[in-house]
């Protein structure tokens, strides 16, 4: 286990709800993916982690949040992106198979993070920086993570805590009005209700 990943874990543990990474999985990322991800697949599988609070995913079962949320945008036009980790409110981790980590949305607010891809590491290098540089905090939502974990109960690996009524719709982000909805079902809800805010970072 390279030092990146052991961090990572550090962190995110426990790890939950693994599932199996098929190796025709495997062989259709292959060369769009990095190699350092699908050896984290193999080797991991897809599952939750820190109880749920991060997920690492299916990127052809997000294909449908990912076209709803930058299928009509000039991002796609230049590079093509997948989504290979979620947190549990609904932040979606896009990798691009040229730029890597340079995009990443927070749904809930329509809010997209835009950077520049750093050139000068490879694509597998830059894998292990990804998951290197995670952290709970900035995958939980005004600290609503543990007691929604206590009050609503451990997300399904096809499930997130969604804001109901949406923030777009005026809706508050606290505990009362949080619910456990389908993950893909809802993010495909969330890109209809408002634009999406594309920031530099």
């Amino acid at each position: 286990m390279d030092e990146d990943f052991a961090s990572f874990l550090a962190e995110f543990e426990p790890a939950i709800d693994k599932r199996y990474v098929p190796p025709s999985t495997i062989a259709r990322y292959r060369g769009k993916l990095p190699d350092q991800l699908l050896a984290y697949w193999e080797e991991y599988g897809w599952c939750g982690y820190a109880d749920g609070l991060f997920w690492t995913v299916n990127p052809q079962e997000y294909e449908p949040a990912l076209e709803a949320w930058i299928g009509d945008t000039s991002f796609m036009e230049q590079d093509a992106y997948h989504v290979i980790a979620r947190s549990a409110f609904g932040t979606l981790y896009l990798w691009g198979e040229q730029t890597g980590d340079t995009l990443r949305i927070f749904a809930p607010a329509s809010r997209c993070f835009s950077s520049m891809p750093d050139e000068s590491i490879d694509r597998d290098f830059a894998m292990r920086l990804f998951f290197g540089g995670l952290w709970r905090r900035t995958n939980d939502v005004e600290g609503l993570f543990a007691p929604a974990l206590r009050q609503l109960g451990r997300l399904a690996h096809d499930e997130m805590y969604g804001f109901v009524p949406a923030l777009a719709l005026g809706g508050a982000p606290t505990l009362a009005n949080l619910r456990k909805v389908k993950a893909v079902e809802h993010l495909v809800i969330l890109a209809q209700l408002a634009p999406l805010y594309v920031t530099e970072t």
